[in-house]
């Protein structure tokens, strides 16, 4: 039987039916109740750093990149922006024009005049004139490929005090371990992605390794946890990162010498090390939003 109790309280049923995770008579069915529980989940998780960052200044400035239909954006903007006074935004990057197309229609349809849509890729919003200079929270939830990545960058350059990341799949490190596995399997450690399945899993497993450790060289506090359970999604890990400008040293150093170790020299500017490469001029291609 479908319940009606897992919408919040005060929360816009004409946004949820708009995003079609209710029915017209405001039913959820299982895969609404999934993913609304993951945007949930996400939500708490960013609800508090909102509100830390409003207690000093009530000029919030939210950007989501990749963000596909924006059900993240309009569900945060929803719960956590629309009744706070100040100038609040929540900005949603996305490549595909008729997605930010129908944003911004719901948008106005429904009132939220704290939301701004910009038709940019990843890599472009870095110097994109349309977003605020000053940025206090960077998300990307299951921004595909190396979006995930250029997130991770825009949120350095702009220095923003939260980072808050759900990666989704990203090849490139997987194939770098595969161009390079007939040489590294000289070495014991190579048997981690000796076999195809092995070699797709340990390349996600290190590209996460790899943001940590990129995110802390830049000063960054990071936690890494389970967003929900696997029986909701296998793209499942949470980067929360707070910047705390802590001496990167070591973390840097073990970048690097992970980069070495794994023979992945390549992608040293991939994951920009302070004090060492400069960033790329990227002009990767943003991946699609799961949601």
């Amino acid at each position: 039987m479908q319940e009606k109790h897992e919408i919040r309280p005060g929360q816009s049923t004409d946004l949820l039916k708009e995003l079609h995770i209710l029915t017209r008579d405001g039913r959820l069915n299982q895969d609404s109740r999934r993913k609304l529980k993951q945007v949930y989940h996400l939500v708490g998780f960013i609800e508090p750093l909102i509100n830390e960052i409003a207690e000093k200044q009530t000029d919030v400035q939210l950007v989501d990149i990749g963000a596909g239909k924006s059900y993240l954006g309009f569900i945060l903007y929803d719960l956590c922006f629309r009744n706070r006074t100040g100038s609040a935004c929540v900005h949603g990057v996305e490549t595909r024009a008729e997605l930010v197309e129908k944003s911004r229609a719901l948008a106005a349809r429904l009132g939220f005049s704290g939301m701004r849509f910009h038709g940019l890729d990843a890599a472009g919003a870095h110097d994109s004139g349309e977003l605020p200079e000053r940025i206090d929270i960077v998300t990307a939830l299951h921004a595909c490929n190396t979006a995930t990545d250029e997130a991770i960058r825009f949120a350095l350059t702009r220095r923003a005090p939260f980072i808050v990341l759900v990666p989704c799949c990203q090849a490139e490190v997987a194939a770098m371990l595969r161009q390079h596995k007939a040489r590294m399997l000289a070495e014991p450690l190579a048997e981690l992605w000796r076999h195809p399945l092995h070699t797709r899993e340990f390349g996600s497993h290190v590209t996460n390794v790899l943001r940590c450790l990129q995110l802390q060289a830049h000063g960054y506090e990071v936690s890494v946890t389970e967003l929900v359970g696997w029986e909701h999604s296998m793209k499942n890990e949470l980067i929360v990162a707070r910047q705390e400008n802590r001496p990167g040293r070591v973390p840097a150093e073990r970048l690097r010498t992970l980069l070495s170790q794994l023979g992945l020299e390549e992608l040293r500017e991939r994951f920009f090390i302070p004090g060492g490469d400069a960033f790329p001029n990227s002009n990767q291609t943003q991946g699609a939003h799961a949601s």
